[in-house]
């Protein structure tokens, strides 16, 4: 059942981020879609285990976390959206992409981090919904 959760999560994501950078391409220069997509992924990940629902059942926890978030979030994209930069000459603007994504997925997860409660963060590691 964990298997399938993260494979329709994991199908759902990838969808929603395809029409998302559908609906609003990312054109020349910084590719701002992606950076949206990837710093709203982390912030939502984050926000999972604050969750009591998520909390309390693995199968949802994996077809969220692993499965929804990670099919929507993409490092692959990340790669090659700084790689193409690069190629074009634009080592500026690639470097503040990857910087800059890092910086702000980090910052993201902080913010979470002082908004909900520790205890729900340890419960959910206790419960083995971090794996």
């Amino acid at each position: 059942m964990t298997y399938l959760a993260v494979a329709l999560g994991g199908a759902l994501g990838a969808v929603l981020r395809w029409a998302l950078g559908d609906a609003v391409p990312d054109g020349g220069g910084f590719p701002w879609t992606t950076f949206a997509v990837n710093v709203s992924g982390s912030l939502l990940l984050a926000v999972l285990p604050a969750l009591a629902a998520v909390r309390r059942r693995h199968v949802l926890a994996a077809g969220l976390g692993p499965g929804l978030l990670g099919g929507y979030t993409t490092l692959s994209a990340y790669s090659e959206q700084t790689r193409t930069l690069l190629a074009a000459g634009d080592a500026a603007t690639a470097l503040l992409y990857l910087v800059g994504t890092l910086g702000a997925c980090l910052v993201a997860v902080a913010a979470v981090s002082l908004v909900v409660p520790r205890a729900a963060g340890d419960e959910f590691a206790a419960e083995g919904g971090d794996e």
